[in-house]
């Protein structure tokens, strides 16, 4: 586990017992953080809008600027650190092993700005479904009304007696619905749908 602090430095900590592993230094408290897979790499966004980078081992890769404000959360994904800042900005920075690299011998590209066109048209959501006569390898899922609210349950064998996460605007009392997979939240209590929805008829 990793946590930043207003002392400027991130810990990383023992799940077990909470006992400090590592200590990663910064030059200002610290707003989040986040690791590679593993903690290869960790970084961190402080509240002067400076972005860092370490090796597991603590040793400060680099240090930069975000110029769109200061990272109040961010995440790790496919080696691409997603960071949202102070001044509502979205940003994605390379974080694969070469631009880590290239940044150590400081050569950073240059920011590419992306704005949404107010003209852009908006597409409004399809609210069609597929039917079939046929689960087939699906899971079959149905709606139900609780307390004056439509809500999905798992019919197919095997599953927890847990709401579905299922799209609202297709939902109808009664209706049962093949769906391609289940799978349960990450902390549990519930499950999602993925994959193809089909109505069931």
């Amino acid at each position: 586990m990793y946590a930043g602090t207003a002392s400027r430095t991130v810990h990383k900590l023992a799940k077990s017992d909470g006992a400090v592993e590592a200590v990663y230094q910064c030059d200002a408290a610290i707003y989040s953080c986040a690791t590679s897979p593993g903690g290869q790499y960790v970084f961190a966004g402080d509240s002067a809008s400076s972005v860092y980078c370490f090796s597991a081992d603590g040793t400060r890769l680099w240090k930069l600027a975000t110029g769109y404000g200061s990272a109040f959360s961010m995440q790790y994904l496919d080696e691409r650190l997603y960071i949202v800042t102070t001044d509502g900005s979205l940003a994605c920075i390379d974080a694969t092993e070469q631009a880590i690299a290239a940044a150590r011998e400081g050569t950073v590209p240059q920011p590419r700005d992306v704005k949404i066109a107010a003209s852009l048209p908006v597409v409004e959501p399809s609210i069609t479904v597929e039917t079939t006569t046929d689960t087939g390898d699906g899971v079959l899922v149905e709606c139900f009304s609780e307390g004056g609210r439509l809500r999905i349950r798992v019919l197919s064998p095997g599953y927890e007696n847990w709401n579905v996460q299922f799209p609202r605007e297709i939902r109808e009392p009664g209706a049962r619905y093949v769906v391609e997979g289940i799978r349960p939240s990450g902390n549990g209590g519930f499950y999602r749908a993925f994959g193809d929805i089909r109505r069931l008829v």
